[in-house]
């Protein structure tokens, strides 16, 4: 008899999009995919350990399944699994932990495991992940999210991403290319090109020399080989985003006038206490040269609120900055203490409530930008590229500088590119 798979993803694009590879070479393996909710044989949460939160929904998603499920087994792979895979291996009712390494031999873990089993865990040291799998999401065939770096060599004070994912690792720019034609061929319209950190794309994909090739490189080849309609960029550091890269986004009739850059903190000092690779005006100069070649486009930040040593002075002098770019929207975190990072030695600690106070005010300023590039454009015609689902009546797309648009559903724009009266 068939066995039955669900799957559950927390956290990052990179984690869908690894979800979905690992729900392929299960399905290939013979299992009949089902959905979450739903009662299966074998349940795999891909976990992020980004914040507590990450790390306490993994915990509640297990009780969930122990509940609904009593006798079908439990993996747990990703970040979490990885950093802490003795703390999983001791939740009641996992039976595997797999580490960064052996997430993608699933296939072979599960031929040996049994119900019997309880806590297993199959990891190594990080160090030693130096495989680059590539992994792209087909959930929805309108936009794909396309992994084409992993690990992280930078060593930000408050990140445990290179603990969890290693070494900065990479595609090669031909293999990126067969891999978009799989997607093409699959019907999709539009590709995010996914990563931990995208601008160090080049590193480990030939034997271990660094930057033969580069995301410049790659972007060049996307431009002009690949048969995609539409590219976005997801997240690229401020110091990896060239000036060569944003002139070629503003004369390309694929990428789309869209960038994601973190911040992370509108404060030098707080910059440097996160050791991040820039200052604020470097973070200025590239939001400022991106409005004067592309006025349209659409520009997000992460922000960090509530770093150690974070004073009420440097939040003000932070919130000021960012209120003074011309940005479209925030992505705002409260920073959460994590394990083995260089963070937790500075001082002092910033208040739980002053941390969430703080996170509101961010929040606040972004809604208040969202709608500010939003209207910026009413009465423009551009082009969405609507997706398929139906959500009672209406359907939902983007633009291509990335503003939401909400319509009436009409099967025949399902998949489709619009041009659309804002």
């Amino acid at each position: 008899m068939s066995k039955t798979v669900a799957l559950h993803t927390l956290g990052c694009k990179l984690n869908f999009s690894e979800t979905t590879a690992i729900s392929r070479m299960l399905e290939n393996d013979g299992f009949i995919k089902k959905e979450f909710d739903e009662v299966a044989d074998l349940y795999v949460i891909n976990t992020c350990s980004v914040t507590e939160n990450a790390d306490k929904e993994c915990r509640q998603l297990v009780r969930r399944i122990q509940k609904k499920a009593p006798e079908a087994m439990v993996v747990i792979t990703g970040c979490y699994a990885q950093l802490k895979p003795k703390e999983i291996a001791s939740i009641p009712g996992v039976n595997l932990v797999l580490g960064a390494a052996e997430k993608f031999n699933i296939t072979t873990h599960l031929k040996d495991l049994t119900k019997n089993d309880s806590g297993k865990i199959c990891s190594c040291d990080i160090e030693e992940v130096n495989i680059f799998t590539p992994t792209y999401s087909v959930k929805e065939r309108t936009r794909i999210f396309l992994k084409v770096q992993d690990g992280c060599d930078y060593n930000c004070s408050f990140c445990t991403i290179p603990m969890a994912r290693g070494k900065s690792r990479s595609d090669s720019v031909n293999n990126v290319l067969k891999n978009i034609e799989e997607i093409v061929t699959g019907g999709a319209k539009e590709i995010v090109l996914t990563g931990i950190n995208l601008g160090d794309f080049g590193k480990g994909n030939t034997g271990g020399k660094k930057h033969e090739e580069n995301f410049l490189d790659l972007m060049k080849v996307m431009e002009m080989e690949s048969p995609i309609e539409r590219i976005r960029i997801s997240s690229i550091e401020p110091n990896l985003l060239t000036n060569e890269m944003i002139e070629l986004v503003s004369n390309s009739n694929k990428f789309m006038p869209h960038f994601h850059i973190p911040l992370q903190s509108g404060s030098n000092k707080t910059l440097a206490n996160m050791r991040r690779r820039y200052k604020r005006e470097l973070y200025k100069e590239r939001v400022e040269l991106i409005k004067l070649l592309m006025p349209h486009a659409c520009i997000g930040a992460d922000v960090i609120v509530g770093f150690p040593g974070e004073t009420e002075d440097d939040f003000n002098e932070s919130a000021m900055f960012i209120e003074s770019l011309d940005i479209s929207y925030l992505h705002v975190f409260t920073y959460s203490e994590r394990d083995h990072t260089q963070a937790l030695e500075i001082k002092p600690v910033v208040p739980i409530p002053i941390r969430n106070e703080r996170n509101k005010i961010l929040r606040n300023i972004s809604y208040r930008k969202t709608q500010e590039f939003t209207n910026k454009h009413i009465g423009q015609t551009r082009k969405v590229l609507f997706e398929g689902e139906n959500k009672n009546g209406m359907m939902e797309g983007y633009t291509d500088n990335y503003i939401k648009i909400a319509a009436v559903f009409n099967k025949e724009w399902e998949n489709k590119i619009i041009d659309w009266s804002i």
